[in-house]
């Protein structure tokens, strides 16, 4: 999508999530990994708040990373990448409903093309908000996000050790009839439960996070159980650094063949 403009990346990955297939949205890590996905033929890519902290060398947590540096790094994608980017910014990067707008404005002015906005708090004793205020934050979001950038409405209820999914639900219907696009709850814990969000929530679509704490699910899984997006978190990073790791470990053993070069840095002569 080279030479496109901000509305047309918008539009086309708003129309994503209307086909009847799921699609996979990689989330990238820096300029070559999403160049490396958009020449896979992949058609949107996503930040990952963890693996772009691990990047400088912080642990992802509410604000490691800045909201502004979150928005270049985002830039960065989408210039190397030609797709539409859909930011993972936590929980809006504000403390307040009028903070979180803000957050989204920004990401609009910067074009992005897709935004979260989670109900986390980063207070250990209380890491979900109450369910009010996580409502209003998604409310306010999707005033200023509607038709101009893909709104998700995220509840981390399961990563936080709270596994209702009651209260899940509830949270995502809330977070739909307040106006998001996309409802979001990483780890659900197995396709009965994606069927049932994606059955409360419709007609809108269900992102469904493959990675260590999900079930081993394919395609066609996630497409009976009526999800329409896949993303794959910190998984790519991960699994970049778990390569590294090896070959670093056989190269402290001796093996100076432990870093073959099989590419070059051809895919970012056009960024």
């Amino acid at each position: 999508m080279s030479g496109t403009t901000a509305r047309e990346r918008y539009e086309a990955f708003a129309a994503l999530h209307e086909q009847d297939d799921p699609f996979v949205m990689p989330n990238a890590f820096d300029g070559l990994s999403a160049a490396v996905f958009a020449d896979a033929g992949f058609k949107a890519v996503a930040t990952s708040s963890a693996a772009f902290a691990a990047t400088l060398g912080r642990l992802d947590g509410r604000h490691a990373i800045s909201r502004d540096e979150h928005l270049a790094h985002a830039q960065l994608l989408g210039r190397t990448s030609g797709l539409p980017v859909n930011g993972d910014f936590e929980d809006g990067y504000g403390d307040t409903p009028d903070d979180v707008a803000a957050t989204v404005e920004a990401a609009i002015a910067a074009g992005l093309s897709g935004i979260g906005v989670e109900d986390t708090s980063a207070n250990p004793g209380h890491p979900i908000r109450d369910f009010d205020e996580a409502v209003e934050r998604v409310r306010r979001a999707a005033t200023a996000a509607r038709g101009r950038i893909v709104l998700t409405g995220r509840t981390d209820n399961f990563i936080q050790g709270r596994p209702d999914l009651d209260d899940t639900i509830r949270r995502l219907t809330a977070f739909a009839e307040a106006g998001a696009d996309v409802l979001f709850a990483p780890y659900l814990p197995d396709l009965d439960a994606i069927a049932t969000v994606v059955k409360a929530v419709a007609p809108k679509p269900v992102n469904v996070l493959m990675g260590w704490s999900s079930g081993d699910f394919t395609i066609d899984d996630i497409q009976r159980a009526g999800a329409r997006r896949i993303s794959l978190g910190v998984g790519p990073y991960l699994h970049s650094m778990s390569a590294l790791r090896t070959a670093a470990a056989n190269l402290a053993g001796g093996d100076l063949a432990a870093f073959p070069a099989t590419m070059g840095f051809e895919l970012l002569q056009t960024s």
